[in-house]
């Protein structure tokens, strides 16, 4: 009997339209994927209307329409025996042994790779396969085996390498050295207060001028080329569509207005991909109803998956990245956040400059910039800020090949790649910065993506400091975690590296921290004129600290300027002046940020967004 073709049984039923048939094929194709998934990621075909055909055709069972009933058909103890890795792996699930058969669910039944399983875990014994759904196949994962994803995402690379974990704030010789150095302040405080405030406005100074000092060797050398590799209009034009790899993208999503939902779902559908390609997983915490309200709401694609994170702590975004990434498919791996909008050919040029970087390079750092530059005058300084970052310091950090920390967003990975590294540190509030190191000491490198990811700026002071403070938190976490063996990072990264850990990551923080009290000490010269701190402090010595003020941000100012050109942000560039008062409010993010570092180490300050909408409206 000639097996009927699905495309026909979809017309006959009248799902599709010919046109819509002829289309399919067509798209099929150029891509190279199965019709059934050009269907479903284009919206013309429900799911279960999908595999209720495949059913007829291949004369399977379908199991999914009914789960409640589903689930009572299936043998806990059987599916409990498992890895839930290895049957996310295979797309099966084994749902029950009826009368000596061994019944299988699963999406992709022509599957050689899961034949071999069968016949090697269960030998002698026939075997059925029963038709579900993709989704259906990860709801199931989901209801028996959430228990053991949410312990990997949680505690995973704590139990692995728990020197490489933020769980614990301190180790003890760390904590023995801060309270050595409290009680020699409280000592000194006492018993030699002059020398003591003398001392601490030397390190004040020598924390800020080391930062500034840094950033501006790095800055210069990142102001050459940006990218990792070139990319051209050629390039991205031979792509075949037939051997683009399945691109993951995780979308962690946390108290997300309904605007901001709708305009992730355009920014999706925006993306110049093969839809049918993509694997996208909205990352929604289990008791966060309303943001799953907006996301059903927002009727995204079928190429979307919603994967609820069940209830816990930290209930942190590098937690919930950590339980997607056990459901990713594809070959590549990106994160953004929901309000991002990245460049529509950003998968692809990332596909180019993964063929041809070496396989050292196991992650693509794009950059950010915001699409809301000119809203007030702290979405000015953001940008300025941003600018330098992104397009100066990441790309000067990568050509003199030290450790880049990443960014939040826009992170492109070899997908097999991060799970070998553990992925992301769930108790780290930058486990983006954290993960970037820990790469770079295992010989990995992290490259620059000539591409752009545009997201909004934060527009309030409270909301940019909760936002902050958060970053300079976790970029003491991290630079805790990596000294912690600094014999192992000086093996690992070079002096270079333990530098770039010192000044950088952990200089960042600090010398914020620093250029506030540095600024306090010279508003309370200018208060006084110079009669109180005369008591305490030469006139050589002030003259230190304010020339290392002046110089540091005159140097902040000028590349705060220099930044924008490259973007063309010219009516930018008066703002660059007020870089001094953005300095200062960092630094009081900072202070937040060290305080709590020791009151609440894995608090995670939302940001909220979509307060840009505010101001258009």
């Amino acid at each position: 009997m000639t097996r009927k073709l699905l495309g026909d049984i979809l017309v006959s039923r009248g799902y599709i339209s010919k046109e819509e048939l002829e289309e399919a094929l067509r798209l099929q194709k150029e891509s190279g994927r199965l019709l059934g998934e050009i269907l479903v990621s284009r919206g013309l075909v429900h799911p279960v209307t999908l595999y209720e055909a495949l059913a007829e055709q291949g004369n399977y069972l379908y199991a999914g329409r009914d789960l409640e009933k589903l689930l009572e058909s299936i043998d806990p103890g059987l599916v409990l025996r498992f890895d839930p890795q290895d049957l996310l792996g295979l797309a099966l699930f084994p749902r029950r042994i009826e009368n000596g058969v061994l019944e299988i669910l699963t999406p992709f039944p022509d599957n050689r790779a899961q034949d071999i399983w069968l016949e090697e875990t269960f030998p002698q014994v026939p075997v059925t396969k029963i038709l579900i759904t993709p989704y259906e196949l990860d709801w199931l994962l989901h209801f028996f085996f959430k228990e053991r994803f949410l312990a990997e995402a949680t505690t995973g690379l704590f139990f692995r390498a728990p020197e490489e974990s933020a769980a614990s704030p301190l180790v003890p010789w760390q904590w023995g050295t801060l309270t050595a150095v409290l009680f020699a302040l409280l000592f000194g405080a006492f018993f030699a207060p002059q020398a003591t405030i003398r001392t601490l406005f030397a390190v004040m100074n020598f924390l800020f001028l080391s930062h500034v000092l840094f950033k501006t060797i790095v800055g210069i050398r990142g102001a050459g080329k940006i990218e990792s590799v070139e990319i051209t209009g050629e390039d991205l034009a031979s792509l075949n569509p037939r051997t683009l790899p399945v691109y993951t993208i995780l979308l962690p999503l946390h108290r997300e207005p309904k605007e901001v939902i709708e305009q992730l779902v355009v920014s999706i559908r925006s993306l110049d991909y093969p839809q049918e390609k993509l694997d996208v997983l909205f990352l929604i915490e289990e008791d966060d109803a309303e943001t799953l309200q907006a996301c059903k709401e927002a009727r995204p694609p079928y190429n979307v998956r919603f994967i609820l994170i069940p209830r816990g702590n930290p209930k942190t975004k590098p937690r919930a990245c950590n339980f997607g990434l056990a459901f990713a498919r594809g070959e590549f791996l990106t994160i953004y956040d929901a309000e991002d909008i990245p460049e529509k050919d950003q998968l692809k040029k990332a596909v180019v400059a993964f063929s041809k970087l070496p396989r050292e390079c196991i992650c693509l750092q794009a950059a950010l910039n915001f699409y809301n530059p000119t809203q007030n005058l702290l979405t000015r300084l953001f940008t300025l800020e941003y600018s330098f970052w992104f397009d100066y310091l990441l790309p000067g950090l990568f050509h003199l090949r030290l450790p880049i920390p990443l960014g939040g967003t826009s992170n492109h990975f070899r997908t097999e790649a991060l799970r070998d590294l553990g992925g992301w540190d769930p108790f780290n509030v930058t486990e983006d910065a954290d993960l970037g190191m820990r790469a770079h000491y295992r010989g990995f490198r992290v490259g620059i993506l000539p591409s752009t990811t545009y997201e909004e700026a934060n527009s309030r002071i409270r909301n940019w400091i909760r936002q902050r403070s958060r970053w300079l938190k976790g970029y003491l976490q991290t630079f805790l975690v990596h000294t912690r063996r600094p014999l192992y990072a000086l093996r690992a990264s070079g002096v270079r590296g333990l530098l770039t850990l010192w000044l950088f990551i952990g200089g960042t923080p600090l010398g914020y921290a620093a250029s506030l009290m540095l600024w306090g000490v010279f508003f309370t010269w200018l208060a006084t004129r110079g009669s109180f701190l005369n008591a305490y402090f030469s006139g050589a010595l002030l003259c230190i600290g304010a020339v290392n003020l002046f110089v540091g941000n005159l140097l902040g100012v000028y590349f705060s300027m220099f930044a924008v050109l490259r973007r063309n942000l010219d009516q930018l560039l008066p703002v660059a002046l007020l870089n001094p008062l953005y300095w200062m409010l960092a630094g009081v993010a900072a202070w937040k940020g060290i305080g709590q570092l020791f009151s609440r180490p894995f608090f995670w300050e939302k940001t909220v967004h979509g307060l840009h909408r505010g101001k258009q409206r």
